[in-house]
């Protein structure tokens, strides 16, 4: 036997507060909702009423799936021509400056070297060539 678990909606909350004439006994005073055990049809078709009208209330949106701060630092150091150190997920390193980029690559320039293009998925991470020489501030300590 297959049985779903319907969870209860906002949009249900609300319904159950608010009272139609046919809920309302001969003194006025609501009643309680009626609950069925057998899970029927007729239940099964109130709850995917009640998910539609929660959607149709204007639940809320789902964020961006990208917020653009990757793009700005690309542009940002393209336009700089700032020296860029990309360490790969082997351990090989890339120097040079960012040409272009997309959604999956990034087209490296290089100095004595041809250029290159790396695909996003096999960079481990990457720093300006200027913090590894030392004007990082800090965090290459002695040590």
């Amino acid at each position: 036997m297959n049985r779903k678990l319907i969870r209860t909606t906002l949009a249900e909350v609300k319904g159950r507060e608010t009272t139609h004439p046919r809920e309302r006994s001969e003194g006025g005073a609501p009643r309680p909702p009626q609950h069925r055990m057998g899970g029927g049809p007729s239940q099964a078709r109130e709850s995917s009423s009640a998910a539609a009208s929660a959607a149709a209330m204007g639940r809320k949106k789902i964020p961006q799936a990208e917020t653009n701060a990757e793009i700005f630092y690309y542009k940002k150091q393209m336009d700089s021509h700032t020296q860029m150190v990309i360490v790969l997920v082997d351990g090989e390193e890339v120097e040079g400056t960012i040409e272009w980029y997309d959604r999956s690559a990034l087209k490296i320039n290089r100095r004595g070297a041809p250029n290159v293009m790396l695909l996003k998925h096999n960079i481990k991470y990457m720093f300006k060539a200027e913090d590894r020489d030392g004007g990082g501030g800090g965090e290459e300590s002695g040590g």
